[in-house]
């Protein structure tokens, strides 16, 4: 058996995202085509006498509530596991950004001791485990380019043909998830078609995917946090191919072929928001 393990767990974005309704339990029927990232925290898991998790980014809570913490709690008591863990998590996903941060954080956890100890759980079953702890971790658990449907626990994977500079712009505020749900109109938001944004992707038609960008939680996020929309504007203005919100913000992202572009609107935009950061799509 190894002793340590390290997991790479990357960041996502929501190419597209309707809200289709509120259910009856509280929680609202989704519809999205999600995309993993080459942005990711990285995290080292090690075979201890005690549990234990440290963090590079001392603003990150490393209690009960932490995303970790419930991953390796879950792992313990769905299997049986008697092996403690130190995890070491190096941060580069920012929070409250629309990016899974934590999520993806959980996932690879559960990924990462899964193969440690030698386990061989299918990931299908892990992700259908990880449902308890949040509702993008099945998601980051698949690690691939998928439509993921229900409140995160439908998850069916496509090809992804389609590649382009990524560009992700956070403002200084975030944009907690759950009052963006709350303040949603269900009737004035944006509702794109999803399916139409995974065929464009698995067709290969940059443009069509560009086209199909859509996110129903701008709607609340516009209201809790407007500097979102000035940057969405602006990058539309600057002559991104397509730009949008990911998840529930505050994180943009904008879509180019133009490597010129990008590098000269990195150059400028360093200076004026705290994150800004060129990415692509992970593939497996």
């Amino acid at each position: 058996m190894k002793s340590s393990i390290e997991v790479k767990a990357h960041a996502k974005i929501n190419l597209c995202l309707n809200v289709k309704g509120r259910r009856e339990d509280g929680y609202h029927d989704l519809e999205m085509v999600m995309v993993p990232l080459l942005l990711h925290d990285d995290i080292v898991i090690r075979l201890a006498d005690a549990d234990w998790l440290c963090c590079d980014d001392k603003t990150l809570l490393l209690d009960d509530t932490n995303t970790i913490t419930k991953a390796v709690t879950l792992m313990r008591d769905t299997y049986h596991i008697k092996e403690h863990f130190v995890v070491e998590l190096k941060k580069r996903i920012p929070m409250q950004a629309g990016l899974a941060g934590g999520s993806s954080d959980a996932a690879a956890v559960m990924r990462g001791i899964n193969d440690l100890l030698g386990l061989h759980i299918p990931l299908t079953e892990l992700a259908h485990r990880s449902k308890e702890i949040g509702a993008d971790v099945p998601f980051c658990v698949m690690d691939t380019c998928a439509v993921v449907e229900g409140i995160g626990e439908y998850i069916t994977p496509f090809d992804m043909n389609c590649d382009a500079h990524i560009l992700l712009v956070k403002p200084s505020a975030g944009v907690p998830t759950g009052t963006a749900f709350k303040m949603l109109d269900i009737d004035k938001c944006e509702h794109p078609s999803c399916f139409q944004m995974r065929d464009a992707c698995r067709k290969g038609r940059f443009y069509d995917m560009c086209a199909a960008l859509g996110n129903s939680l701008e709607y609340s996020a516009f209201q809790i946090v407007p500097e979102i929309a000035k940057i969405k504007q602006s990058l539309q203005l600057a002559g991104f191919d397509g730009v949008l919100m990911s998840g529930s913000g505050s994180t943009v992202f904008a879509l180019t072929r133009d490597e010129c572009l990008l590098q000269r609107t990195i150059k400028e935009w360093e200076k004026r928001y705290p994150f800004v950061l060129a990415t692509r799509i992970y593939k497996k």
